[in-house]
């Protein structure tokens, strides 16, 4: 007699996806947007800072400083990457060289919880029901199948595109869930690699500034290696205790743990969690439902364990969408194992909302591109010119076009693909929502890049400022613990910035202050106003340069 398993997934659903299609895939989501743009503002920025000051010699390596103030993360490892990297390739750019490890770890991430999701589908309890007649699913297709079922998942979250491109220390901290999450699902196959991952990954998230993290997350895959039936998931508690005790020494050693926590705004977090989770949270339900009876089984057990981790954490830290990110892996995993239990009306509402949605963003996309370079429609060039410098011209990339046009052409004939007899592939239902998600991406990254990379930095309030400011500069004034500013000064712009001083206390001839608008005559004592500079696009303020009379 079958046990009450929901999964029932015949060997021609369990086709995997062709391979050359899942690495084009993840190479259009990994690369687009990597090459020829400046750090963004803030959290990109600020990063870069703190990696640039190390790779120049102006701070300590032990002890990052960012205009003489430390991260306010408290992470050490990531700006230990960026500014080795810089260091160690000095014939690129700066924010190129910064940006190449996280590249990796991105790769990294999606690559783990592909043998996470393998190594989870194989274990006993999620195999699929066994056909009276046979024809069931084998059982290494059905887990080369649901790997490529994450995989899909994790590139569909909308939440992962901004942060999982950028240089911060999020995106360490992502590499280091992942690296728990494939050492328990790896653990009855792999036990001593699984117990160096499971330490290492711990370790890793506590280096980059998520400590109590770390802790929660080695004391939740303690409790399910306890209640583990299999004898190798059971011993790889002592890799987690290793991690845990290496965790606490670190963090109380090197002053790591930062408490960050504050109420949330009950509405933003859940508008927050629709969209940054879409569609894994909602398909993740759908497995926690179905899947009811197994709760204590590894492959429900450990991503639900990470999922309910990071959604609390975001929930402590007031509905912040950074520690939000940390549970995009688990939920892709629960997504994965919702897909054998779907039936077709549910697979049919997910394909069309993706097909509306993501047409639509793309329709949008090009013609905010030809409003760009051709003035067509005048309300999008307006809206547009807001965001951009009067001195902004775009230029024509033949080749940005053609890798458009290409994607776009590539995503209509897998929509023509999808919307035609194709039932049986168990990643069916994730094709549309991860290739609406990447060609989305892509387009953004070639038509309208230079426009979004003069509205997201800070070139044209840099160039202002060069215009302003004397060659020669003993130090630039930042009050208020600016840090993204402080970063574009010394980062980018080349001058000494004390940002740990109110400005009547300051030594510098020359300050730079952000204001509001209804403010922005105040002058503090001592200082007079030589201009006021404002950055396109930026409607809550603007900046005054100061200088000592």
């Amino acid at each position: 007699m079958n046990r009450p398993n929901p999964a029932i997934v015949s060997q021609a659903g369990a086709r995997p996806l062709p391979r050359w299609a899942l690495l084009l895939v993840c190479a259009a989501y990994l690369l687009p947007g990597q090459i020829g743009r400046d750090a963004w503002r803030h959290a990109d920025l600020v990063a870069f800072g703190f990696m640039d000051a190390l790779a120049q010699g102006r701070s300590p390596w032990h002890s990052p400083l960012l205009a003489q103030l430390p991260p306010p993360d408290g992470a050490l490892l990531p700006y230990w990457l960026g500014a080795g990297f810089i260091k160690t390739l000095p014939f690129l750019s700066a924010e190129l060289a910064a940006r190449l490890p996280f590249v990796a770890l991105l790769a990294a991430v999606l690559g783990l919880v592909w043998y996470a999701a393998f190594h989870l589908a194989r274990t006993e309890a999620a195999q699929p029901v066994s056909f009276a007649f046979g024809g069931e699913a084998a059982t290494l297709d059905y887990a080369r199948a649901m790997a490529d079922c994450a995989v899909l998942a994790l590139m569909a979250c909308l939440g992962l595109l901004q942060l999982g491109h950028e240089t911060t220390p999020e995106l360490v901290q992502l590499f280091g869930v992942a690296l728990w999450l494939y050492a328990l699902a790896s653990a009855p196959f792999k036990l001593a690699r699984a117990q160096a991952l499971s330490a290492f990954g711990l370790v890793t998230l506590a280096l980059s500034g998520a400590a109590q993290f770390a802790m929660l997350l080695g004391a939740g895959g303690w409790l399910v290696s306890q209640h583990s039936r299999l004898e190798g998931v059971r011993h790889l508690r002592w890799g987690l205790i290793a991690g845990l005790g290496l965790t606490a020494a670190l963090a109380t050693v090197l002053d790591l743990w930062q408490w960050r926590a504050q109420a949330p705004d009950w509405i933003s977090l859940l508008r927050l969690i629709a969209w940054f989770t879409w569609p894994c949270a909602a398909l993740a339900l759908w497995t926690v439902w179905r899947w009811r009876a197994f709760l204590t089984h590894r492959h429900v057990a450990v991503p639900l364990t990470l999922a309910v981790a990071g959604l609390s954490t975001a929930f402590a830290m007031g509905g912040n969408e950074r520690a939000l990110l940390l549970a995009l892996p688990g939920l892709a995993l629960l997504a994965a194992f919702a897909l054998p239990t779907l039936n077709r009306s549910l697979s049919a509402m997910v394909d069309w909302f993706s097909v509306f949605f993501f047409s639509a963003a793309a329709l949008a996309l090009w013609l905010y591109y030809v409003s760009l370079h051709t003035q067509a429609l005048p309300r999008m060039t307006r809206s547009l010119q807001r965001l951009l410098s009067p001195e902004f011209a775009p230029a024509f990339d033949p080749w940005a076009l053609l890798i458009a046009a290409s994607a776009t052409v590539a995503w209509l004939l897998l929509v023509r693909w999808r919307t035609s007899r194709q039932r049986h592939a168990l990643w069916r239902s994730l094709v549309l929502p991860a290739g609406g998600t990447v060609v989305v991406w892509l387009l953004l990254m070639t038509l309208l890049l230079p426009a979004l990379d003069e509205a997201r930095s800070n070139r044209s309030l840099l160039s202002a400022l060069r215009h302003q400011l004397p060659p020669q500069l003993d130090c630039v004034a930042v009050p208020a613990q600016n840090l993204s500013l402080a970063a574009t000064l010394e980062a980018q712009g080349g001058w000494r910035v004390r940002a740990d001083q109110p400005l009547a206390n300051s030594a510098c001839a020359w300050a730079l202050a952000p204001v509001p608008l209804e403010r922005a005559t105040d002058m503090p004592a001592g200082w007079q106003l030589h201009a006021v500079l404002s950055r396109p696009g930026e409607r809550s303020g603007r900046y005054q340069l100061l200088r000592r009379f």
